[in-house]
């Protein structure tokens, strides 16, 4: 497949233009022209450009890339070693920070819930990054927690009541504690985000609102994934997709 076409497709494919972000969406640098092989992963370190050279990948699609707003622009340091490593390789590296946490089927957040069992029933806060809508099944705070543990392989961090019944769920991945009041304006009885932060607990507890951090790596490998996925079964690519351990 041609770079170019492929570049194409996912631009409209995630609706690019449509996003409001803060770091460019779509292909961030340039490799070779012809795409056979495709590396996924939930951000462009040095060590899934490793990953991708070893595998004699021609393009990596990421959730996280470069180039974000407030950044020091110069090619130093790391920045630097991880551009010479994917020009030195001729590998094109893509990457959708918010139109992959947005898509309603390749989407982090739309993923999340059919790894979990949710049901989206509505969107809230900005941009309507955010879900809400029901369990599977009737659940406390705490039975939530558990069911998230088992699905994403870590323990998650809760906070708040555990034996608050959970009838609506609220969910963003990633660093998304900022929508937290958001989400309990939109009635929901439990939060799940990626991160969390120290005034987060405090909402928590005097809302009534538990609030359940899952990680936000652990939160946001299956928008990459699924999207890798899709390019296989469209386009008969080569696609791997490549989880390398991160704690938060």
């Amino acid at each position: 497949m041609q770079r170019d076409d492929l570049r194409h497709y996912l631009d409209e494919l995630l609706e690019v233009a449509r996003t409001r972000d803060y770091c460019p969406n779509g292909l961030q640098v340039e490799g070779r022209a012809e795409i056979r092989r495709l590396v996924c992963g939930v951000s462009a370190s040095q060590s899934l450009i490793e990953q991708a050279v070893a595998r004699e990948a021609d393009a990596v699609i990421v959730h996280h890339g470069y180039f974000w707003k407030g950044e020091d622009p110069c090619v130093t340091g790391i920045r630097r070693r991880r551009l010479a490593a994917l020009l030195a390789a001729d590998i094109n590296l893509f990457a959708f920070h918010l139109p992959l946490d947005l898509h309603p089927e390749f989407g982090n957040n739309a993923q999340l819930a059919k790894v979990m069992g949710w049901t989206a029933q509505g969107r809230f806060g900005e941009q309507d990054l955010g879900f809400i809508g029901c369990t599977a099944e009737p659940s406390s705070a705490a039975r939530v927690a558990r069911s998230v543990a088992a699905k994403l392989g870590r323990d998650p961090l809760l906070i708040g009541d555990p034996e608050r019944n959970v009838r609506k769920i609220a969910w963003c991945t990633g660093a998304a504690q900022s929508f937290f009041e958001s989400a309990i304006a939109a009635g929901a009885d439990l939060y799940v985000s990626g991160e969390i932060s120290e005034q987060t607990v405090h909402l928590a507890r005097e809302s009534g609102v538990p609030y359940l951090a899952a990680g936000h790596h652990a939160t946001e490998r299956y928008g990459v994934h699924a999207l890798g996925e899709h390019l296989r079964a469209r386009f008969g690519l080569e696609c791997e997709f490549v989880d390398l351990d991160n704690p938060v």
